[in-house]
């Protein structure tokens, strides 16, 4: 009796092992692969290392596609943050508070001039600051796989969770697809603050998320923002739908730039004829 207790011990140990050492595509490498694409990128700030009138910078991880941009002394004046590549430039609002804020270098590699301006007089601005960077991408989508001021999330952002409960076990086409249903199905297009937005108001990525409804600014914000938590780079692009000012949103998916607009998707505007890009992000 006692024997045949021992055998029966001894085999279900040996099948304890069996299914949980052995089992087929188990390791601790690939557990911590799952883990690992949980992980979300953030700008880190090492500091300033630029510094000019009121402006100050942190380029330290320009190599990244980012710096970092506030004021020395706080201001209640209207600010502008102008960036300039090779003819090409983008114009920001920058907040008075000394807050830092994070820019894209979108534009990619090459010399940056950054220059702030204060608002003095009505429609009169005043140079308050320029320093010049050097960014040298260690990848050419960098830019577009961190938050920045026009996709803004942090690691506390309910897109988080969201993101590790859809993505995290999807990849590339199936990924950005499973985006794609997400927002139409569970979204809709806010026609009330279509209506109330204000001039240079920024999406909402977060505030869109929780309302689940949004504009077009923040619906492609939603949308750039999960596919960059899942390492998936995107853009929020931004310029005209025929003759109507608007946002879109492209996806770098197995090699191929693939369109997505979600506005669109979700029937709040006719299906354009025409998109055509004045900015990106």
């Amino acid at each position: 009796m006692k024997y045949g207790l021992r055998f029966a011990l001894m085999l279900s140990v040996m099948l304890f092992v069996l299914l949980h050492c052995s089992a087929p595509g188990y390791s601790e490498e690939t557990e911590a692969e799952t883990e690992s694409v949980t992980e979300i990128r953030l700008p880190l700030s090492e500091g300033v290392t630029h510094e000019n009138g009121n402006l100050l910078i942190d380029a330290a991880n320009c190599s990244e596609g980012y710096f970092f941009a506030w004021v020395a002394v706080p201001t209640a004046h209207k600010l502008k943050l102008r960036v300039e590549k090779e003819g090409e430039t983008l114009t920001y609002d920058l907040n008075g508070e000394g807050e830092s804020e994070v820019f894209p270098l979108q534009l990619g590699d090459g010399e940056y001039t950054v220059t702030l301006y204060e608002n003095v007089k009505k429609k009169s601005y005043a140079l308050a600051g320029t320093v010049q960077l050097t960014a040298e991408l260690s990848d050419e989508d960098s830019p577009f796989l961190y938050p920045n001021q026009y996709v803004h999330y942090t690691e506390l952002s309910p897109m988080v969770e969201a993101m590790k409960a859809l993505l995290t076990e999807k990849e590339g086409k199936e990924a950005l697809e499973a985006v794609q249903d997400f927002m139409e199905s569970e979204f809709a297009y806010d026609y009330i603050r279509s209506l109330t937005v204000q001039p240079g108001e920024l999406p909402d990525a977060d505030a869109c998320f929780e309302a689940r409804m949004g504009i077009c600014q923040d619906l492609s914000a939603v949308v750039v923002s999960m596919l960059r938590m899942r390492g998936i780079p995107a853009k929020l692009v931004i310029g005209y739908a025929d003759a109507n000012y608007h946002a879109w949103t492209t996806a770098e998916v197995d090699d191929e730039d693939v369109f997505y607009d979600p506005t669109a998707a979700l029937n709040a505007i006719a299906e354009p004829v025409e998109y055509t890009e004045e900015r990106f992000y």
